[in-house]
């Protein structure tokens, strides 16, 4: 729970307090895990502006699901989980079995040519309709290679149109 702000106890760091939102996150996907009777390490991180939690091991698989259904989920659980002790939402990202790191790398792949095509083309291209976590990756690699790009429809089938400079 939060507890107050005072000169003998200040307000965590920013670092601190994403440092802690791992922590929080790593106990409650190990209590997960335990029940589950999986094995898997735990692995966390602060990338950016937000705290970063893997897990790897072996079967893990159904901790994915089919397109990642179930790793959203979970994710969103532990967001809740973070936010029930912190009292502060969370943006905290979870990966299992490296799936997300797999899928920013064909994203990036996939943002590249796009970007490469409306540069020859000057046309704007529309993807097909993504997560927010997918779409955000698209996003930063298109900002990245210099082109702009927007979200647009309505959830669950937002989708980015990458616009020529």
């Amino acid at each position: 729970m939060t507890e107050e702000v005072t000169e003998e106890n200040p307000r965590p760091s920013r670092l601190e307090r994403l440092e802690n939102e791992g922590d929080i996150a790593a106990d409650y996907l190990e209590e997960l895990l335990d029940i589950a009777d999986l094995d898997g390490d735990i692995d966390m991180d602060v990338e950016g502006d937000r705290a970063s939690v893997s897990v790897v091991g072996a079967e893990l698989k159904q901790l994915i699901g089919r397109n990642g259904e179930v790793l959203e989920a979970l994710q969103e659980l532990t967001r809740l989980a973070v936010h029930r002790e912190t009292g502060e939402r969370s943006r905290l990202m979870l990966d299992i079995g490296g799936h997300r790191a797999a899928q920013r790398e064909r994203l990036v792949a996939l943002a590249e040519k796009v970007v490469g095509e409306v540069k020859e083309s000057g046309e704007k291209v529309s993807l097909d309709p993504m997560s927010p976590f997918e779409r955000k990756v698209v996003h930063d690699a298109v900002a990245a290679a210099g082109l702009q790009s927007e979200s647009e429809g309505a959830e669950p089938r937002r989708f980015v149109v990458v616009l020529p400079g």
